[in-house]
């Protein structure tokens, strides 16, 4: 497998193929460390995903596990490199208004092959039209200047280019809480044109598309919205992001993550079916062109 671009995705990668080799040689961490004079804490953050590695560690680590094949021992060190350097949202214009989990996200959005993304109050951002992201952004008007405001809409219109126009798109499973449809955030204009920009993603096969009904997520009590991205089809060393109102997480825990994997795919199976999850759709943004069209006939006769 080529080295990719990201370095969030290199360390990743690197410190899923560390354990995995230890794990295969039936050696403990502390084994491990002990025999290279480390920190049981320095390794631990390796295989953690919080620390990147030097290439020469990565020789010694390797070395000691075992991994004598040339060209694996040359891939590993190449990820190494990559997962010390410096990612597009690391730029001077991005960096001080992006947390850490922020960045890493965007990076793994990048080259992700299966995302499940969970919402339970609004649309993702990545999928936002103009017009209702910068509705929502506008909440924070008070508190960010016009510039970051500026900065921060850029932001979340490229990352859908870099989501869904890069070679190999991803497959995206957007799963929407019903009460998504009926808050009309930014008022009926905006949401309609919102719904039909969603509608249109999906015909145009970027989207999997599905309503989870309310009865079936209250079942589930599943407050948070959270996304699972995935590297490979098989689910292999995906990665669970999570955001609330004040901070972000990005959690490589395998049992939190296969947890969420399964809530997931319940709901999922629960849903609307796609056909049925456009009916929906569709319904509320013809109410909503309808609502539209009684209040300007309402303004004109008023006038």
């Amino acid at each position: 497998m080529a080295v990719q671009g990201s370095p969030a995705v290199a360390r990743h990668r690197l410190r899923l193929a560390l354990r995995k080799a230890r794990e295969v040689r039936e050696l403990t961490q502390g084994e491990v460390a002990a025999s290279l004079d480390w920190s049981l804490s320095k390794l631990q953050r390796i295989e953690g995903g919080e620390n990147s590695v030097s290439p020469t560690d990565t020789r010694a680590l390797l070395q000691i596990l075992g991994v004598t094949d040339a060209a694996v021992v040359d891939q590993l060190v190449n990820e190494a490199r990559q997962a010390r350097k410096r990612s597009t949202w690391d730029d001077p214009r991005y960096r001080d208004f992006l947390t850490g989990p922020t960045k890493a996200l965007f990076q793994f959005e990048s080259e992700a092959r299966v995302m499940r993304v969970f919402h339970t109050i609004l649309v993702p951002g990545v999928l936002q039209t103009r017009d209702l992201a910068e509705h929502i952004l506008g909440f924070w008007r008070e508190e960010l200047g016009p510039s970051e405001l500026e900065l921060r809409l850029e932001t979340r219109l490229t990352r859908r280019q870099h989501v869904f126009e890069r070679p190999e798109s991803p497959d995206y499973r957007l799963l929407l809480d019903e009460s998504v449809l009926h808050r009309l955030v930014g008022g009926p204009r905006i949401y309609a044109d919102q719904l039909e920009q969603l509608l249109g993603d999906a015909h145009a096969d970027r989207i999997q598309l599905r309503i989870a009904p309310f009865e079936v997520t209250a079942q589930f009590i599943v407050g948070l919205p959270f996304t699972v991205l995935s590297l490979d089809e098989s689910d292999g060393g995906s990665l669970l992001y999570r955001e609330s109102y004040l901070v972000d997480e990005l959690i490589h825990d395998t049992e939190k993550v296969s947890r969420h994997i399964e809530i997931f795919d319940q709901l999922w199976t629960r849903s609307y079916s796609g056909q049925e999850t456009e009916r929906l759709i569709g319904d509320q943004v013809d109410h909503l062109r309808k609502r539209l069209r009684r209040e300007k006939r309402s303004e004109s006769l008023d006038r």
